[in-house]
């Protein structure tokens, strides 16, 4: 009884977080995001500790190949996974804000950071729901959940409902995708 009201907490937490998240997002389409033209949207900001209005992020591929590392190109556009174990920020637990490596957008504090020995960066909750999009992923044979960035569509890694109290979430992020800001 325990075990399937868990089991029922992690299936409501994950779509309530998918249900917000997807409202900041109604571009998105079967393999990818829309244009997303630059509209205007909701994120939270930790620096100002509230949500605030910001541009989406929107670039030509030329762009993003000139303003990304290679690494970083095939992972955030390109929907790459690193190598597992392999991340800068795998076993990395210093204070701070990890943002998005393409466009700063505040993403996961470190305080929700964990080590799930998945060989990623692990998270049990981002900064706000209104930060990530949610989009289905039947790549590789599996259905999963991958997890974007709200501001500028990019590829961060994946979310899957096995992580610790008390949201029983695990955001699976690529190193690659994510920057910490450390705190002073």
């Amino acid at each position: 009884m325990i075990g399937n009201a868990g089991t029922n907490m992690k299936k409501t937490f994950l779509i309530l977080l998918a249900a917000g998240a997807l409202s900041a997002c109604a571009a998105a389409r079967e393999g990818g995001v829309d244009p997303m033209t630059n509209k205007t949207i909701k994120v939270f900001s930790a620096k100002e500790n509230k949500m605030v209005e910001t541009q989406t992020v929107v670039k030509a591929d030329e762009e993003w190949k000139k303003a990304l590392s290679a690494e970083e190109y095939f992972i955030l556009r390109q929907q790459g996974t690193e190598r597992a174990f392999s991340g800068k920020y795998d076993h990395v637990f210093d204070k701070g804000l990890y943002v998005c490596a393409a466009c700063g957008n505040d993403l996961f504090a470190s305080d929700a950071k964990y080590d799930s020995g998945c060989g990623w960066p692990a998270f049990f909750k981002p900064v706000s729901s209104n930060n990530v999009v949610f989009i289905e992923d039947k790549t590789h044979g599996m259905v999963r959940t991958e997890v974007r960035c709200a501001r500028c569509g990019s590829h961060l890694g994946h979310v899957f409902d096995d992580g610790p109290p008390p949201t029983h979430i695990r955001f699976c992020i690529n190193s690659g995708a994510i920057e910490l800001k450390k705190s002073e």
